[in-house]
């Protein structure tokens, strides 16, 4: 068993279930999606996508362009809420849930297909 292929699987299902996590609840609600759970979720994106750099292939390529799409889209979210907090001044309003939650499914979309490919990857390898 490789470790490398071991963290760097791992990496990549954390990043789209913790972005899963905080995705799914009431689209509006926001009691549904806790702002540490984006947080995190921006961290290990963050990590997972450090780990794609090394890889010259064009699996590689998309590997990172999936990353930096889901790293590109978290961080929109976390602006936009932190835009509502701290800026428009009024707070979490269900428009402004909306946009977060919508803008992290942008990015758990763009990691579903990031495990799609380490699935199709994992499998070509051992044929």
């Amino acid at each position: 068993m490789n470790l490398e292929k071991v963290i760097f699987g791992f990496f990549i299902v954390l990043a789209a279930t913790l972005n899963f996590g905080f995705f799914v609840g009431d689209l509006d609600d926001p009691v549904h999606h806790e702002i540490n759970e984006l947080f995190v979720a921006i961290v290990v994106n963050l990590i997972a996508t450090v780990l794609k750099l090394g890889d010259r292939t064009q699996i590689g390529a998309i590997h990172l362009a999936t990353s930096l799409v889901a790293d590109l889209q978290l961080i929109a979210a976390a602006m936009v809420w932190g835009y509502a907090e701290h800026i428009a001044g009024t707070g979490m309003t269900p428009v402004m849930v909306a946009r977060v939650v919508s803008l992290a499914g942008g990015a758990l979309f763009a990691n579903v297909v990031s495990v799609i490919i380490l699935i199709a990857e994992t499998i070509m390898q051992r044929r």
